[in-house]
Protein backbone atom coordinates (compact mmCIF):
# COMPACT_ATOMS: atom_id res chain seq x y z
CA UNK A 1 0.00 0.00 0.00
CA UNK A 2 1.44 3.35 -1.07
CA UNK A 3 1.34 6.68 0.76
CA UNK A 4 0.74 9.86 -1.21
CA UNK A 5 -0.38 13.47 -1.19
CA UNK A 6 -3.29 15.19 -2.89
CA UNK A 7 -4.34 18.55 -4.21
CA UNK A 8 -6.52 18.49 -1.07
CA UNK A 9 -3.43 18.19 1.11
CA UNK A 10 -2.71 21.72 -0.09
CA UNK A 11 -6.19 23.18 -0.57
CA UNK A 12 -5.32 26.67 0.66
CA UNK A 13 -1.99 26.65 -1.19
CA UNK A 14 -3.87 26.08 -4.44
CA UNK A 15 -6.60 28.57 -3.56
CA UNK A 16 -10.13 28.41 -2.19
CA UNK A 17 -12.63 30.52 -4.11
CA UNK A 18 -11.36 34.09 -4.21
CA UNK A 19 -8.80 33.38 -1.49
CA UNK A 20 -5.61 32.70 -3.41
CA UNK A 21 -2.02 33.03 -2.22
CA UNK A 22 0.42 35.27 -4.06
CA UNK A 23 2.05 32.21 -5.68
CA UNK A 24 -0.61 29.48 -5.94
CA UNK A 25 0.51 25.87 -6.01
CA UNK A 26 -0.25 24.00 -9.24
CA UNK A 27 -0.03 20.39 -10.39
CA UNK A 28 3.67 20.73 -11.20
CA UNK A 29 4.26 22.14 -7.72
CA UNK A 30 2.54 19.10 -6.25
CA UNK A 31 5.09 16.85 -7.92
CA UNK A 32 7.85 18.88 -6.30
CA UNK A 33 6.12 18.66 -2.91
CA UNK A 34 5.97 14.88 -3.27
CA UNK A 35 9.71 14.75 -3.94
CA UNK A 36 10.45 16.97 -0.95
CA UNK A 37 8.28 14.82 1.34
CA UNK A 38 9.66 11.53 0.08
CA UNK A 39 6.41 10.13 -1.30
CA UNK A 40 5.90 8.71 -4.77
CA UNK A 41 2.19 9.26 -5.35
CA UNK A 42 0.10 12.35 -6.15
CA UNK A 43 -3.70 12.44 -6.40
CA UNK A 44 -5.06 15.26 -8.56
CA UNK A 45 -8.60 15.99 -7.37
CA UNK A 46 -11.30 18.32 -8.62
CA UNK A 47 -9.65 21.50 -7.30
CA UNK A 48 -7.21 21.06 -10.20
CA UNK A 49 -9.67 20.92 -13.14
CA UNK A 50 -7.90 18.54 -15.51
CA UNK A 51 -10.77 18.75 -18.02
CA UNK A 52 -9.37 22.16 -19.01
CA UNK A 53 -6.03 20.63 -20.05
CA UNK A 54 -5.26 19.58 -23.60
CA UNK A 55 -4.32 15.97 -24.26
CA UNK A 56 -0.81 17.15 -25.08
CA UNK A 57 -0.49 18.92 -21.72
CA UNK A 58 -1.79 15.81 -19.94
CA UNK A 59 0.72 13.58 -21.72
CA UNK A 60 3.60 15.94 -20.97
CA UNK A 61 2.63 16.10 -17.30
CA UNK A 62 2.28 12.33 -17.12
CA UNK A 63 5.72 11.90 -18.64
CA UNK A 64 7.22 14.40 -16.19
CA UNK A 65 5.72 12.52 -13.24
CA UNK A 66 6.98 9.22 -14.65
CA UNK A 67 10.49 10.64 -15.05
CA UNK A 68 10.37 11.72 -11.39
CA UNK A 69 9.22 8.26 -10.29
CA UNK A 70 5.84 9.57 -9.13
CA UNK A 71 2.56 7.77 -9.76
CA UNK A 72 -0.62 9.71 -10.49
CA UNK A 73 -4.23 9.26 -9.43
CA UNK A 74 -7.14 11.22 -10.87
CA UNK A 75 -10.30 12.54 -9.23
CA UNK A 76 -13.42 14.27 -10.52
CA UNK A 77 -16.66 15.71 -9.19
CA UNK A 78 -20.20 15.59 -10.54
CA UNK A 79 -20.87 12.06 -11.83
CA UNK A 80 -22.66 12.65 -15.12
CA UNK A 81 -22.29 10.34 -18.15
CA UNK A 82 -20.33 13.03 -19.96
CA UNK A 83 -17.93 13.72 -17.11
CA UNK A 84 -17.39 10.04 -16.46
CA UNK A 85 -16.41 9.52 -20.11
CA UNK A 86 -14.23 12.62 -20.03
CA UNK A 87 -12.39 11.60 -16.89
CA UNK A 88 -11.87 8.00 -17.96
CA UNK A 89 -9.92 9.42 -20.90
CA UNK A 90 -7.93 11.73 -18.60
CA UNK A 91 -7.17 8.93 -16.14
CA UNK A 92 -5.98 6.69 -18.96
CA UNK A 93 -3.65 9.35 -20.35
CA UNK A 94 -2.13 9.95 -16.90
CA UNK A 95 -1.87 6.25 -16.07
CA UNK A 96 -4.17 6.41 -13.06
CA UNK A 97 -5.23 2.90 -11.93
CA UNK A 98 -8.58 4.18 -10.74
CA UNK A 99 -10.85 7.19 -11.06
CA UNK A 100 -12.13 8.75 -7.84
CA UNK A 101 -15.48 10.50 -8.15
CA UNK A 102 -17.58 12.61 -5.80
CA UNK A 103 -21.12 12.00 -7.04
CA UNK A 104 -22.65 15.42 -6.44
CA UNK A 105 -21.61 18.61 -8.16
CA UNK A 106 -22.74 22.22 -8.21
CA UNK A 107 -26.55 22.19 -8.61
CA UNK A 108 -26.35 18.45 -9.33
CA UNK A 109 -27.66 15.81 -6.92
CA UNK A 110 -28.77 12.72 -8.88
CA UNK A 111 -31.02 10.11 -7.32
CA UNK A 112 -29.88 6.56 -6.64
CA UNK A 113 -31.38 5.05 -9.79
CA UNK A 114 -29.68 7.66 -11.97
CA UNK A 115 -26.34 7.01 -10.30
CA UNK A 116 -26.59 3.25 -10.77
CA UNK A 117 -27.50 3.67 -14.44
CA UNK A 118 -24.57 6.03 -15.05
CA UNK A 119 -22.16 3.59 -13.43
CA UNK A 120 -23.58 0.57 -15.29
CA UNK A 121 -23.41 2.41 -18.62
CA UNK A 122 -19.76 3.30 -17.96
CA UNK A 123 -18.55 -0.19 -17.04
CA UNK A 124 -17.44 -1.15 -20.55
CA UNK A 125 -15.46 2.06 -20.97
CA UNK A 126 -13.83 1.56 -17.58
CA UNK A 127 -12.98 -2.04 -18.43
CA UNK A 128 -11.55 -1.13 -21.84
CA UNK A 129 -9.37 1.53 -20.22
CA UNK A 130 -8.25 -0.82 -17.42
CA UNK A 131 -9.46 1.64 -14.80
CA UNK A 132 -11.50 1.10 -11.62
CA UNK A 133 -14.13 3.56 -10.42
CA UNK A 134 -13.84 4.70 -6.79
CA UNK A 135 -16.92 6.46 -5.42
CA UNK A 136 -16.12 8.77 -2.51
CA UNK A 137 -18.33 8.91 0.57
CA UNK A 138 -19.23 12.58 0.54
CA UNK A 139 -21.93 14.06 2.78
CA UNK A 140 -25.29 13.11 1.27
CA UNK A 141 -25.31 9.32 1.00
CA UNK A 142 -25.29 6.85 3.86
CA UNK A 143 -22.53 4.26 3.80
CA UNK A 144 -25.05 1.43 3.24
CA UNK A 145 -26.40 3.29 0.20
CA UNK A 146 -22.89 3.63 -1.21
CA UNK A 147 -22.29 -0.06 -0.63
CA UNK A 148 -25.49 -0.78 -2.58
CA UNK A 149 -24.16 1.21 -5.55
CA UNK A 150 -21.13 -1.07 -5.60
CA UNK A 151 -22.96 -4.37 -5.20
CA UNK A 152 -25.68 -3.47 -7.71
CA UNK A 153 -23.22 -2.44 -10.43
CA UNK A 154 -19.98 -4.46 -10.42
CA UNK A 155 -17.87 -4.90 -7.27
CA UNK A 156 -14.91 -6.02 -9.39
CA UNK A 157 -14.80 -2.71 -11.26
CA UNK A 158 -16.34 -0.29 -8.77
CA UNK A 159 -15.24 0.41 -5.22
CA UNK A 160 -15.00 3.10 -2.59
CA UNK A 161 -12.71 6.04 -2.04
CA UNK A 162 -13.00 6.09 1.74
CA UNK A 163 -12.86 9.51 3.38
CA UNK A 164 -12.48 9.47 7.14
CA UNK A 165 -14.64 12.52 7.92
CA UNK A 166 -17.08 13.28 5.09
CA UNK A 167 -19.84 10.95 6.27
CA UNK A 168 -20.40 13.13 9.32
CA UNK A 169 -22.40 15.19 6.83
CA UNK A 170 -24.79 12.25 6.51
CA UNK A 171 -24.99 11.79 10.28
CA UNK A 172 -22.66 8.78 10.41
CA UNK A 173 -19.66 8.24 12.65
CA UNK A 174 -16.40 6.70 11.53
CA UNK A 175 -17.00 3.24 13.02
CA UNK A 176 -20.31 2.83 11.19
CA UNK A 177 -18.69 3.94 7.94
CA UNK A 178 -15.73 1.61 8.35
CA UNK A 179 -17.98 -1.37 9.01
CA UNK A 180 -19.83 -0.84 5.76
CA UNK A 181 -17.12 0.41 3.43
CA UNK A 182 -13.68 -0.93 4.38
CA UNK A 183 -14.15 -4.22 2.45
CA UNK A 184 -14.98 -2.20 -0.68
CA UNK A 185 -12.24 0.41 -0.35
CA UNK A 186 -9.83 1.01 -3.23
CA UNK A 187 -8.33 4.25 -1.92
CA UNK A 188 -8.27 5.81 1.56
CA UNK A 189 -8.20 9.53 2.35
CA UNK A 190 -6.36 9.99 5.63
CA UNK A 191 -7.96 13.11 7.10
CA UNK A 192 -7.50 13.38 10.85
CA UNK A 193 -9.93 15.44 12.88
CA UNK A 194 -11.09 16.50 16.31
CA UNK A 195 -14.50 17.25 17.79
CA UNK A 196 -15.08 19.59 20.70
CA UNK A 197 -18.16 20.97 22.39
CA UNK A 198 -18.87 24.68 21.95
CA UNK A 199 -18.19 26.89 24.98
CA UNK A 200 -21.92 27.52 25.37
CA UNK A 201 -22.43 23.71 25.43
CA UNK A 202 -25.00 23.80 22.62
CA UNK A 203 -23.36 21.99 19.73
CA UNK A 204 -20.01 20.66 18.57
CA UNK A 205 -17.22 21.89 16.34
CA UNK A 206 -15.50 19.50 13.92
CA UNK A 207 -12.00 20.59 12.93
CA UNK A 208 -9.00 19.21 11.11
CA UNK A 209 -5.71 18.23 12.75
CA UNK A 210 -2.34 17.01 11.52
CA UNK A 211 -2.32 13.25 10.99
CA UNK A 212 -1.80 11.46 14.29
CA UNK A 213 -3.08 14.28 16.48
CA UNK A 214 -6.83 13.75 16.16
CA UNK A 215 -9.42 11.08 16.86
CA UNK A 216 -8.64 8.89 13.87
CA UNK A 217 -7.08 5.50 14.63
CA UNK A 218 -4.87 5.59 11.57
CA UNK A 219 -2.75 2.48 12.31
CA UNK A 220 -5.88 0.45 13.10
CA UNK A 221 -7.64 1.49 9.90
CA UNK A 222 -4.58 0.77 7.76
CA UNK A 223 -4.31 -2.71 9.24
CA UNK A 224 -8.00 -3.38 8.50
CA UNK A 225 -7.53 -2.19 4.92
CA UNK A 226 -4.56 -4.50 4.48
CA UNK A 227 -6.67 -7.40 5.72
CA UNK A 228 -9.04 -7.04 2.76
CA UNK A 229 -6.13 -6.60 0.29
CA UNK A 230 -8.04 -4.27 -2.02
CA UNK A 231 -6.86 -0.78 -1.08
CA UNK A 232 -3.74 0.19 -3.01
CA UNK A 233 -3.11 3.70 -1.75
CA UNK A 234 -3.61 6.05 1.18
CA UNK A 235 -3.68 9.77 0.48
CA UNK A 236 -3.13 12.51 3.05
CA UNK A 237 -5.81 15.19 3.05
CA UNK A 238 -5.95 18.12 5.46
CA UNK A 239 -8.69 20.35 6.82
CA UNK A 240 -6.37 23.14 7.93
CA UNK A 241 -8.19 25.85 9.95
CA UNK A 242 -7.45 29.26 8.41
CA UNK A 243 -5.26 31.89 10.03
CA UNK A 244 -5.70 35.68 9.84
CA UNK A 245 -4.60 35.88 6.20
CA UNK A 246 -4.06 33.48 3.32
CA UNK A 247 -0.26 33.57 3.44
CA UNK A 248 -0.21 32.58 7.12
CA UNK A 249 -2.75 29.86 6.38
CA UNK A 250 -0.55 28.48 3.59
CA UNK A 251 2.47 28.35 5.91
CA UNK A 252 0.41 26.45 8.48
CA UNK A 253 -0.96 24.05 5.87
CA UNK A 254 2.48 23.26 4.51
CA UNK A 255 3.87 22.71 8.01
CA UNK A 256 0.96 20.35 8.75
CA UNK A 257 1.69 18.45 5.55
CA UNK A 258 5.33 17.92 6.53
CA UNK A 259 4.40 16.91 10.07
CA UNK A 260 1.66 14.55 8.89
CA UNK A 261 3.74 12.75 6.28
CA UNK A 262 6.60 12.36 8.76
CA UNK A 263 4.19 10.76 11.24
CA UNK A 264 2.65 8.45 8.63
CA UNK A 265 6.07 7.36 7.38
CA UNK A 266 7.12 6.62 10.96
CA UNK A 267 4.35 4.00 11.26
CA UNK A 268 6.20 1.62 8.94
CA UNK A 269 2.93 0.56 7.28
CA UNK A 270 3.54 1.80 3.75
CA UNK A 271 5.71 0.80 0.81
CA UNK A 272 8.79 2.94 0.29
Amino acid sequence: MQLGISSYTYTWSIGVGEQKPSSPLDAHGLLQKAMELGVKLVQLADNIPLERWTDEALREFGQKANDMGIGLEVGGRGLTPERLTQYIRIAKILGSPFLRFVIDGEDYEPDQETIQNIIKDGLNSLSNAGILLAIENHDRFLSRELAQFIHQTNPLQVGICLDSVNSLGAGEGIQEVLGQLIPLTINFHIKDFGIKRKDHQMGFEVFGTPAGEGLLDIPGIIKKLKHFRRCGSCILELWTPPERDIEETVKKEQAWARQSIAYLQSLGLFEN
